[in-house]
């Protein structure tokens, strides 16, 4: 099972409550860009829901969305390098036009997106958000999505690196994720009292470089959410293949406030209602992650 923060990322509650109390108030930072969108015109407003929404958000009329876009194919920037885009981009757009609402991407960093939704920085989080208790302590989660952990090597395995015995393998990961934070930790444990050779862990800033570091034969292996290796996989047009079964698979969920539990039931009915009428799957088929499809979207599950 998937601990703590776990998820794409990691963090901790004590970092949580340091960082909501300095963005409390603030606005956007220098390392952040902000992109508005259109409702998805296909998606009908459903009044009903429409009216669950809180009322400033609702005069507004646009949600502001609190992303860190450096995880490909869920959110990541376009080639102008502003616009955020990506399966979850797409899917929550339907849902926001459910709620008859445009949206307003905000481009920040992924430790700072839960701390902002509950100072009101972010009216909303949309960022690969693994649902656990510690995170429904402080924030409502709504399902969406399901991801586990797959690994991936170059096309025929030359490293003949196995995803349960990587000992004295070089592997890359993205910094500050659950592969790094969690997973690989264990299997290094594993290696060390068998006295084997140590895994090689190199963490990379950014999940592109470590799956550059894999096509060039830096690195042996990768390890990433299993959307974000099976796209890796798809763009690298066949140099990198998939290694072993995707495990530790945990929903993902859009964060509110724990004081917004209506709101949180009305983007979960939004969710519902898409799914009823088919266009929940359009996204995810597009980005080539429909594998990870849920038929039960709930607040904190």
């Amino acid at each position: 099972m998937k601990t703590y923060f776990s998820g794409r990322r990691s963090a901790t509650l004590a970092i949580i409550a340091a960082v909501a109390i300095t963005l409390a108030g603030c606005g956007n930072g220098d390392d952040e860009d902000t992109a508005t969108n259109t409702p998805d015109t296909e998606v009908k407003v459903d009044q009903a829901l429409a009216d669950k929404v809180p009322a400033a958000i609702k005069s507004a009329g646009t949600i502001k969305i609190g992303t860190d876009p450096t995880y490909a194919p869920n959110e990541f920037l376009d080639k102008d390098g502003k616009t955020v885009i990506g399966f979850e981009v797409d899917l929550f757009n339907q849902v926001a036009a459910k709620l008859g609402l445009k949206t307003e991407y905000i481009s920040g960093k992924f430790p700072d997106i839960i701390p902002g939704v509950q100072s009101g920085k972010y009216d909303i989080g949309v960022s690969s958000f693994t649902i656990n208790d510690d995170r429904k302590k402080v924030v409502n989660m709504i399902s969406y999505f399901s991801a586990g952990t797959q690994w991936a090597t170059k096309k025929d395995n030359p490293g003949q690196v196995d995803p349960n015995n990587a000992c004295g393998k070089k592997v890359a990961v993205q910094t500050g994720t659950v592969q790094e934070t969690d997973d690989l930790p264990v299997k290094q444990k594993a290696c060390t009292d068998g006295g084997k050779p140590q895994i090689q862990i190199d963490p990379y800033q950014s999940q592109a470089d470590a799956t550059s570091a894999v096509v060039t034969g830096k690195d042996d292996a990768m390890l990433a959410d299993s959307p974000i290796t099976a796209y890796a996989v798809k763009q690298t047009n066949g140099q990198l293949e998939t290694l072993g079964d995707i495990y530790d698979s945990a929903p993902y969920g859009f964060v509110v406030k724990k004081e917004e539990a209506e709101f949180a039931q009305a983007i979960a009915d939004a969710l519902k209602a898409l799914i009823t009428d088919g266009a929940y799957k359009k996204p995810l088929e597009t980005w080539g992650v429909e594998g990870g499809a849920i038929d039960n979207p709930a607040v904190n599950p």
